[in-house]
Parts: structure tokens; C-alpha cells; sequence
């Protein structure tokens, strides 16, 4: 019975959203990829320690006792797990990811990369342990390591306004969902996302990098809401979000600043701020009573337009991750 009533709100959801976006096609359902990097069992016969079972404030102290040429060797053997161990350092991680992804990211740093499913990858603009402010941006539906575009075009486009003192990462470390159908309208990639987020900004503290502000738009605010609690993070900034899986900021247990940003053509204000038999994703965060900071976003256009070059949104964003707002 629950799933008939799941199966029923979703196409409900569905058929709003679908009504409202000229005909967006309904989703396909998405196992979310987990776990230890690929290649952990060749790492593990190789006596070495399980990464599953280190935090990132571990896997940096592991890395730091072991001198240049261990690392290089490591790197060398097993570049997938090094590539993607949260808290090794930086560096190291661009070469082993350098490696393994071969030619598909040439000339960009790739500071995680997982070609499990529709793939997973992180890229770095600008320089992440020197950077006075980082600003890492979530995507939301139909973003893996085949379609980068929309999320690199955010990050260029971010990192151009918020000049050489940030870095922005283009976060696509999680199974996300495609298109509109119930994955969009569930939290279950949302809480698998969550947990790699986390894992993802306390790597960022253990290598010294700046505290992040988050950009999380549309499904990606999910994951963050999710992840909010134990995130390390200044800023917590969702655009387009259908809900945060918290009745309010207060909710959402963080110490960091908490802002949204909805702009009046976004097709998402047609979508339900509902939560029932698991599906939807609650109140609205740009709602006063949700209690967020506003973001201007007036001439920002349609659902993926809050990062165009000259809008007032993307002029916030680059404030807030310069902590030029208070």
C-alpha cells in the first residue's frame, strides 16, 4: 500500500512539474553509487589500511607520516584510491586523477573522479590550497561526469565574478537524479549524496583549505539540507531548491549561514513544498517564515540561470563566498 501511495504522489509531482516545464520527460530510476574508491580491494591485498574505516582527518595523517617517495609509489599503484581519498593531499590527488581519467578532463584539475555508473567527478578552478575563499557549487538532476557543462559553465561563470581570491569546485561527487520522476521527488540519492558531501568538506579542512561556502541548487539543496548538520561549511546558498527536507533554517542544526534564492520564472515555485510517504521535500526556503537570508534573483532567468554573467544573483553569490555580506 505504500508504494501504490508513493507511486501516486510521484506521478502527481510528476505531472505538476511536467505541466509547468514545457514537458520535461519523467525520470529513470538511479542506483546510487557508494562506497570505497574502485581498486580498494587491490589496495586492501596490499596491506594497507581500509579507507572505509579512516575519517579524512586520518587518511591526511596516514599520508603526511609517509615522505614524498611513499606517496609518489602509491600514487603509482593504486592512482584510483588515491585519487578520491578525501583528506590526502591535493596534489597527489590531481596526478592520480590525472591518471585514471585520462584525456576526458585534459588540462583541468580533477580532484575526485569515479567512472562507476554515470561517473563522478570533482574539478578544482583556481587554486584550493592558497584561496582565501572557496565556494563549492552541488548540482541537482541529470549532472555526472558525461554532462559537466551545465555545473562547469556555474563554476567559470563564479569563479569570473568572485575573482582570484576564491576557488570554486564543481561538486558532481554524487549519483544525482535524471529528469523528473520519483528519485527527483525521494531523498534517497539525496541522503547518499549527503554523506559524501560531508566526507567531501571535512577532506577540505584536513588539507588546510578555506572554509566553504556551498552553492546547492535544485536537487543539490536537498543533499545539503541533508548533509547541513555535520557539513563544515560558512555559507549554505540553495537556488532553485524544491525544499530542504527541514521545516526551517533553525532546522537544519547549522552553524553556517543559511540564504535562498528563487527567481519569479524558475519552474520549480510550481512544484508542491510538500513531504508525504516519503516523497517531496518540504518547505519552501525562500519562504519568509523558512527564515533563510534572501538572495536577490529577479532578472536571473528559468531554473538554470542564477549564475548567468550580470545578474544580481551571481553578483550575491560571488559576495557571499567572499564574505562580503554580512
Amino acid at each position: 500500500m505504500r508504494r501504490f501511495t508513493r507511486t501516486l504522489v510521484a506521478a502527481a509531482l510528476t505531472a505538476t512539474v511536467v505541466a509547468g516545464t514545457a514537458g520535461w520527460a519523467s525520470g529513470s530510476a538511479q542506483q546510487a553509487v557508494t562506497g570505497a574508491p574502485v581498486g580498494t580491494d587491490a589496495w586492501r591485498a596490499d596491506g594497507l589500511p581500509d579507507p572505509q574505516a579512516m575519517t579524512p582527518g586520518q587518511i591526511g595523517a596516514y599520508f603526511a607520516a609517509l615522505g614524498q617517495d611513499r606517496q609518489q609509489r602509491l600514487l603509482g599503484t593504486h592512482p584510483s584510491v588515491v585519487g578520491n581519498l578525501d583528506g590526502a593531499p591535493l596534489a597527489l590527488r590531481y596526478a592520480a586523477n590525472a591518471r585514471t581519467a585520462g584525456d576526458r578532463f585534459a588540462g583541468q584539475q580533477v580532484l575526485a573522479y569515479d567512472p562507476r555508473g554515470r561517473g563522478q567527478a570533482v574539478l578544482v578552478y583556481g587554486d584550493l590550497a592558497r584561496a582565501e575563499h572557496v565556494a563549492v557549487i552541488v548540482p541537482g538532476s541529470d549532472v555526472d561526469a558525461g554532462n559537466l557543462a551545465p555545473l562547469t559553465r556555474k563554476a567559470t561563470a563564479l569563479r569570473e565574478a568572485a575573482g582570484g581570491r576564491t576557488a570554486v569546485v564543481a561538486w558532481a561527487g554524487y549519483t544525482t537524479p535524471v529528469g523528473v520522476g520519483l528519485d527527483a521527488a525521494t531523498g534517497d540519492l539525496a541522503e547518499a549524496g549527503a554523506e559524501r558531501l560531508i566526507r567531501f568538506t571535512e577532506g577540505l579542512d584536513t588539507v588546510g583549505a578555506a572554509e566553504p561556502s556551498l552553492f546547492c541548487h535544485s536537487y543539490g539543496s536537498v543533499v545539503c539540507g541533508l548533509a547541513a548538520e555535520q557539513l563544515k561549511a560558512k555559507d549554505l546558498v540553495v537556488l532553485g531548491s524544491p525544499g530542504m527536507r527541514a521545516a526551517n533554517a533553525a532546522a537544519l542544526n547549522t552553524t553556517a549561514r543559511v540564504w535562498a534564492a528563487k527567481d519569479p520564472t524558475d519552474w520549480i515555485d510550481r512544484v508542491p513544498n510538500i513531504r508525504f510517504a516519503g516523497l517531496g521535500h518540504g518547505a519552501d526556503p525562500t519562504a519568509p517564515e523558512f527564515g533563510a537570508r534572501p538572495v536577490p534573483a529577479g532578472d536571473a532567468d528559468g531554473h538554470d540561470g542564477y549564475f548567468a554573467p550580470g545578474t544580481d544573483s551571481l553578483r550575491a553569490f560571488a559576495a557571499i563566498a567572499q564574505g562580503d555580506v554580512r
